[in-house]
């Protein structure tokens, strides 16, 4: 599904984030990416998205190598980026109106994508509106609604594109904890649901064990090869009291206290 060969990237002026990296990932897998701040996770991230550019190397998807955007890559953000002068539903939809603007050009929207109709964008925008719990504040502007809310209508607005590839950056990270722990298990129902692939952005040792079936963890850079953790854990139980749960996730620090 995704690969990365001989990935390089650094920013201007600065020492390589990521210098000869190979990495894969196989269709519906769910990944976390671990690791302290500043160590490249939100890069990578990008890199993926096409927000950013490799110095060197390629990335792969499907089998073929990410020059811009692509239209089945969702990408989930900690800020939401709604628009605040659109209602719920409208920022929801936001996305098949585009795809219905441009038509299947293969670059807007996907190739073999029929072109929107007002009732098809409605009753797929409805659809995701009930399913994440959000009927009831459609009609509402961003400033009106929780954190939590703005978090699953941005989840929403990304979904309703049916993406293959969902890239989530640290999106839980500003909710207080029991809304975080609500979304984790959304994010849980909703890949075994869709058998999305899956990457999801952290530093919370506790969210990669619950979320991740491998973990690729990244300790100071440059990155050179993949440090990977297969994690049989995964879409468990919110147990974070277990002891098999708590010998992961103390393994996981171990292992980023040595890469520290």
């Amino acid at each position: 599904m995704i690969s990365l060969h001989a990935l390089s990237f650094s920013y201007p002026g600065h020492r390589p984030i990521f210098d000869g990296f190979d990495w894969s990932v196989s269709p519906g897998e769910a990944w976390a990416i671990l690791g302290p701040s500043g160590c490249g996770k939100s890069t990578l991230l990008y890199l993926l998205a096409c927000v950013l550019s490799p110095t060197a190397g390629e990335i792969l998807i499907e089998g073929q190598p990410i020059t811009r955007p692509r239209p089945r890559t969702g990408l989930i953000l900690q800020d939401y980026g709604l628009l605040p002068w659109a209602t719920c539903a409208q920022n929801v939809s936001l996305g098949l109106r585009i795809h219905g603007f441009y038509g299947p050009d293969g670059k807007h929207a996907p190739a073999d994508a029929a072109r929107g109709q007002p009732g098809a964008i409605a009753a797929r925008t409805d659809h995701w509106l009930h399913r994440l719990g959000l009927t009831h504040v459609r009609g509402q502007y961003p400033s009106q609604l929780s954190g939590g809310q703005r978090q699953r209508a941005a989840i929403a607005r990304t979904l309703v594109l049916e993406p293959d590839v969902l890239l989530m950056d640290e999106p839980f990270a500003a909710l207080d904890a029991l809304t975080r722990e609500d979304l984790e298990r959304l994010t849980l129902e909703l890949h075994a649901e869709t058998g999305t692939t899956l990457i999801f952005v952290t530093h919370n040792i506790e969210e990669a064990v619950l979320l991740g079936q491998k973990i690729l963890v990244l300790g100071p850079p440059p990155h050179r090869r993949p440090c990977v953790i297969e994690n049989a854990l995964a879409g468990g139980p919110l147990d974070g009291g277990a002891p098999e749960f708590q010998a992961q996730c103390r393994g996981l620090r171990e292992m980023l206290g040595r890469h520290a």
